[in-house]
């Protein structure tokens, strides 16, 4: 709980987790606020500092928290503050040491500082700690995203096309004490809501029982079932492509006994069987809006493209009877970046229309007729449209739209050569066979009329720009 508390200076309002009150207005969605540039300030002593440090050396991607006395959010004339915080070191590729050089301590004169994606526990160590009933934010530097706003973009997209499951995220200015040194000002930072059991409790959509939470990380294509791709998240570096998100051992058991059995039941059924099924089993629509997103946006690093960045809940405990949701997860490679990976080596020019690998066994459900036919365009529309609707036919498939295609900056093609960039609606350089729209969906059996209206879409409104 929050409490409130009048400081001494003018109209400033201090709420302390752990004593009792009222919290602010909004709640997490005070915190998660992108109307505010809040400023986050962590302190810990330098103690617990150089064992971060040590930590990183001993194992550069364990997932251990070392302990911040204070963390304060200030916004306008309110500040949050919360106790005895858990901090971490966060990220993949893009993990490295946040002071120094390895097997270097705190330098209180000259610290070397580095920029790194941070965790926040704020019960990890207090059982009463949090933010504005936030109890736990991931901090992103903008490592490869000169804009600071590809990844907030995404999930707001993806929340305007009914994508509700999409994480709160904003930002804030991220400042950091060590002990008595002055506070580091580590710049502008994206503040993103962790999935957790609180992230399911904070939207009803799911429903009143706590099921069960699985990250599923890269070889997490729905078809293996091999014992050694499940474990139970336990906090060490080791990575597995489903991670159980409990603390409670005992869930590991029936959590993976119902995973394994809504896989088995997606690879084995065929045709009528499988679309009564899955029906009742995950919310397809929501499924299917994801995956026109994550087409528009150019997410190569997904479940279709790489088998890669989702999280699964199930929203009820029991083996057979339950709804499955696929959640969005880590969007900074987006919008125009690109690597040599699943299908594609170039996401802002691929053919939106073969777009994932043949092995991501839910390419199947989208070859039902009743999802490829059966969804209208409007399945992706916005509540306040921003632009005509589109025409029932145009001559050639619209390219995919990337910010980098619209400021017109080249995009680094294979072998290091690099080739100007179309401009919006032109027809492809090797242009493909002359057929309308309509007649490409029955022979492409992967498209879906919700992409074909995500990418013209798309299309509309920038060329109206």
């Amino acid at each position: 709980m929050i409490a409130f508390l009048l400081a001494s200076c003018g109209k400033d309002r201090i709420f302390v987790d752990g004593e009792g009150g009222i919290e602010p207005k909004g709640g997490p969605r005070f915190v998660f606020d992108d109307t505010k540039l809040p400023t986050l300030s962590v302190s810990v002593t330098e103690t617990e500092w150089n064992r971060l440090l040590e930590l990183y050396d001993q194992d550069n991607h364990n997932h251990s928290y070392v302990s911040c006395y204070a963390v304060t959010l200030e916004r306008d004339d309110v500040t949050l503050r919360t106790d005895n915080a858990g901090l971490r070191l966060r990220g993949q590729t893009s993990r490295r040491r946040p002071e120094g050089k390895g097997g270097q301590r705190h330098s209180a004169t000259n610290p070397k500082w580095h920029h790194v994606h941070f965790g926040l526990h704020f019960r990890k160590f207090n059982e009463d700690g949090g933010l504005a009933n936030v109890r736990r934010i991931n901090l992103k530097y903008a490592k490869e995203d000169p804009s600071y706003i590809r990844e907030h973009f995404c999930f707001e997209m993806l929340r305007e096309y009914g994508v509700w499951t999409a994480p709160m995220t904003s930002w804030c200015c991220l400042s950091l004490q060590v002990g008595n040194t002055p506070p580091a000002n580590f710049g502008v930072y994206l503040m993103m809501e962790s999935i957790d059991k609180q992230y399911v409790k904070q939207r009803p959509q799911f429903g009143p029982e706590w099921g069960y939470l699985w990250k599923c990380g890269w070889g997490a294509n729905l078809r293996d079932t091999d014992d050694w791709r499940f474990h139970l998240d336990d906090d060490s570096s080791d990575t597995y492509a489903y991670e159980l998100k409990s603390d409670e051992t005992a869930d590991f058991g029936p959590a993976k006994a119902q995973l394994k059995d809504f896989i088995k039941q997606l690879n084995t059924l065929k045709g009528a069987d499988l679309y009564n099924w899955i029906q009742a089993h995950c919310d397809v629509d929501l499924l299917l809006r994801m995956y026109a997103a994550n087409v528009a946006l150019g997410h190569w690093d997904d479940y279709w493209n790489d088998m890669n960045n989702f999280y699964l809940y199930f929203n009820s405990r029991d083996l057979h009877n339950y709804k499955v949701y696929m959640l969005p997860y880590d969007y900074d490679n987006t919008l125009g970046t690109s690597h040599y990976c699943g299908v594609q080596h170039d996401s802002g020019r691929h053919d939106p229309y073969n777009w994932g690998l043949d092995e991501c066994v839910l390419v199947e459900v989208c070859r039902l007729p009743q999802y490829l036919y059966g969804l209208s365009s409007r399945t992706l529309r916005r509540e306040q449209p921003l632009h005509r609707p589109p025409p029932e036919r145009i001559p050639h498939p619209p390219v995919a739209i990337c910010p980098a295609t619209l400021r017109g900056q080249r995009h680094r093609r294979g072998h290091g050569d690099q080739r100007p960039p179309r401009l919006l609606g032109q027809p492809p350089r090797i242009p493909p066979p002359r057929r309308q729209l309509q007649q490409l969906v029955p022979r492409q059996s992967r498209i879906h009329p919700v992409l074909s209206a995500v990418v013209t879409t798309f299309f509309h409104i920038f060329t109206e720009i």
